[in-house]
């Protein structure tokens, strides 16, 4: 390989690189472009910061995995509005809570509340590795001991 080979080489390394990097840098940037937009953002600061809080509580539907502040996909920005036109109207952080959970189920929240259905489905894992300890334990339990089975046969005193 020669001098200049190696230099076109060493440079397309860095080049590739650079350009992963920058996709590093864009994917991990995203949700903070994609946040709030100017005209959502009240005028009144305290609501405004209580409204990021109930915002970042609640689960974008669309997205699943991201809170409705940080996407950018339409119904969260529905769903944002819908929690500062509430602060406004006086409603409770509990209140907006209740009513969007009540509109779109428990699955909004990024935190569920705890009920009879969350209990199984956290306990449900438990659950199983406790019957299948025990399982095991009298499967076990039901084998026979090496040591009589290895043993010799029992001294008598005939001869």
């Amino acid at each position: 390989m020669t001098v200049l080979q190696q230099h076109v080489r060493g440079a397309l390394f860095a080049c590739a690189y650079a350009f992963a990097f920058l996709m590093v840098l864009a994917v991990a940037a995203a949700p903070a472009l994609a946040s709030i937009e100017p005209d959502e953002v009240l005028a009144d600061p305290v609501l405004e910061e209580r409204a990021r809080e109930i915002g970042r509580e609640l689960r974008c539907v669309t997205c699943q995995s991201q809170s409705i502040e940080d996407s950018a996909a339409p119904l969260a920005k529905d769903l944002r509005r819908l929690v500062r036109e509430r602060l406004v109207a006086g409603d409770s952080d509990d209140e907006i809570v209740a009513h969007v959970t009540e509109r779109y189920g428990d699955y909004v929240r990024l935190r569920p509340r705890i009920s009879v259905g969350t209990i199984f489905l956290w306990g449900a894992p438990l659950l199983a590795l406790g019957l299948g300890g025990l399982a095991l334990a009298a499967f076990f339990r039901g084998m026979p001991d090496d040591d009589e089975e290895n043993d010799p046969a029992p001294e008598t005193d005939e001869y």
